[in-house]
């Protein structure tokens, strides 16, 4: 089983969007056999992977974080897509923090690159802006030898 995982920004502005999801889509098809997707489901790069994951037939393996993830959803269409895809999961990892804190954060991103053969990143190349962010992983995963395939259109800044 191929097993691909995602790590990336929460907000993804309009003009890049749709660059985005193409680069999802490229990235998890023509895979032949069963697909692992693993994902938090945060806001942004984490659900719209999830979502396409799930368009191309994967088994979506769930990270959360913590134990009030859930209270750390400001936007209620993030929170609702966030248990609409939970429901979705074939499996769920519950990783033991109490607190959303970056050491949690950094934690799932972490357990995802070591639990996949390829690292997708919805990343504009840029230094994580805490502990545990993209550019964090990204580099994490590089460091053990994982192919990471980065998405983003040169010359948009993120909010």
């Amino acid at each position: 089983m191929k097993r691909i995982g995602v790590t990336g920004h929460r907000s993804i502005p309009d003009e890049v969007l749709g660059h985005v999801q193409e680069g999802l889509r490229a990235a998890l098809a023509g895979h032949p056999g069963p697909l692992e997707a693993f994902s938090s489901l945060a806001d942004g790069a984490d659900q719209l992977f999830a979502d396409i994951a799930l368009e191309h037939g994967a088994d979506l393996t769930v990270v959360i974080p913590s134990q009030d993830y859930e209270d750390t959803f400001e936007d209620p269409d993030a929170l609702a897509g966030y248990r609409r895809l939970r429901r979705r999961a074939a499996q769920e990892v519950r990783l033991d923090f109490a607190r959303s804190t970056d050491e949690a954060y950094y934690a799932a991103g972490t357990y995802i690159a070591d639990c996949c053969d390829r690292l997708v990143a919805v990343w504009d190349g840029l230094p994580a802006r805490g502990h545990g962010g993209t550019g964090e992983i990204v580099a994490y995963a590089r460091a053990l030898g994982k192919p990471v395939t980065v998405i983003w259109r040169e010359g948009v800044a993120r909010d």
